[in-house]
């Protein structure tokens, strides 16, 4: 009973928020690989953002305005990975922390003979196991978004946020059922073995060589193509391609053109 009325109160709050349909429009005007997303899925889409909009607290680091434009596109972003989903993957933790443009975060790593160094790690997004998301912002008209091309920093840490549901980011989320754990690992490790020695031998790759850093990096660099690029990781690596369509339930290759 108690669920069913945090539930009514949160799609009330949700149903509150002002956007109109050209608030709608610019937000995915603004997301251009949306294109393939079937005209029957964008109304489901856009109910999950707003609820995912109301039901997180949003946080602007130094000095940050959050602009509702920049939440709705945020919001979009988030929402794909989980359309099929349902929002309750995205339950336990409710911090969104966006910062302007990228951030540094202190590490800290020892070594073999146990010195511990301390360094200062750039980066465009962070996910916490537990705790929030962290994101860069660019504007529009940033000179280097064309160095960020083919990035999509939302949707992968988000999907580090789908890998963490079983406690711990290692490139498998909780599969639903149907699914075999014994497949995906089989084919997602050979994807992961071949791209790293690729990588080794110099060759060029169109996926992001961030994706050689671990399993869980290779999944989410994936799931960045998957929707963004859904064809090119299809003729890339078939069998990755399987797997994500059957845990996310969707079929983006199927749609149109990516659009780049």
């Amino acid at each position: 009973m108690l669920r069913f009325l945090l539930d009514r109160l949160r799609h009330r709050r949700a149903a509150s928020l002002p956007i109109s349909a050209t608030d709608w429009q610019a937000a995915e005007a603004a997301l251009p690989f949306l294109a393939w997303l079937p005209e029957a899925d964008r109304p489901a889409l856009r109910d999950a953002a707003r609820l995912f909009i109301s039901a997180k607290q949003w946080h602007g680091a130094h000095g940050l305005v959050i602009e509702p434009a920049m939440q709705l596109q945020i919001a979009l972003q988030a929402c794909l990975p989980v359309l099929k989903l349902g929002l309750d993957w995205y339950d336990g933790w409710t911090g969104i922390v966006i910062y302007p443009g990228d951030f540094v975060i202190p590490r800290q790593v020892t070594d073999a003979d146990g010195v511990v160094h301390e360094y200062d790690d750039p980066v465009l997004g962070e996910a916490w196991e537990g705790g929030p998301v962290l994101l860069s912002w660019f504007p529009a008209d940033d000179p280097d978004n064309a160095e960020r091309e083919g990035i999509n920093v939302v949707i992968h840490e988000f999907a580090h946020k789908l890998d963490m549901c079983d406690g711990v980011a290692d490139g498998m989320p909780p599969l639903p059922p149907g699914m075999s754990a014994r497949r995906w690992i089989a084919d997602m490790e050979a994807a992961y073995d071949a791209f790293c020695a690729a990588l080794d031998r110099g060759e060029e790759t169109w996926l992001d060589p961030y994706a050689a850093e671990a399993p869980a990096e290779f999944f989410a660099v994936c799931s960045e193509a998957f929707f963004t690029t859904p064809r090119d990781l299809l003729a890339g690596f078939p069998a990755v391609y399987a797997q994500l369509a059957s845990f996310y339930r969707q079929d983006p290759s199927a749609g149109t053109t990516d659009i780049k």
